[in-house]
């Protein structure tokens, strides 16, 4: 059974930091590029972040280019996004994502951060 569990979500002051894991199960890991994606309120899914299955190449939303880092651990079968400088505009639910070259896509139930004072 295939499952992707976000977690490390919640309320954090602007300019405050978070850390999201994605903990993945129910295929090989490693054979899968990984990204997040985010949703406001109101918005469409948008991605944030791209890694790829051995993590030598990441990629970025511009909106996060300097304050997010995407890393993963192929022994661990998890993702992270490490989240600094956090914005108001930050605010959405966070969702992780695994693509394989084959066209096969599963995604998380996805975890809310809020930036707020």
């Amino acid at each position: 059974q295939v499952q992707l569990v976000e977690s490390g979500g919640g309320l954090v002051q602007p300019g405050g930091s978070l850390r999201l894991s994605c903990a993945v199960s129910g295929f090989t890991f490693s054979r899968y590029s990984m990204s997040w994606h985010r949703q406001a309120p109101g918005k469409e899914r948008e991605l944030v972040a791209f890694i790829t299955s051995g993590g030598g190449t990441t990629n970025y939303a511009d909106s996060v280019k300097g304050r997010f880092t995407i890393s993963r651990d192929n022994a661990k079968n998890t993702v992270y996004l490490q989240m600094n400088s956090l914005k108001p505009e930050d605010t959405a639910v966070y969702y992780c994502n695994a693509g394989s070259a084959y066209g096969i896509t599963y995604w998380g139930k996805g975890t809310l951060v809020t930036v707020s004072s």
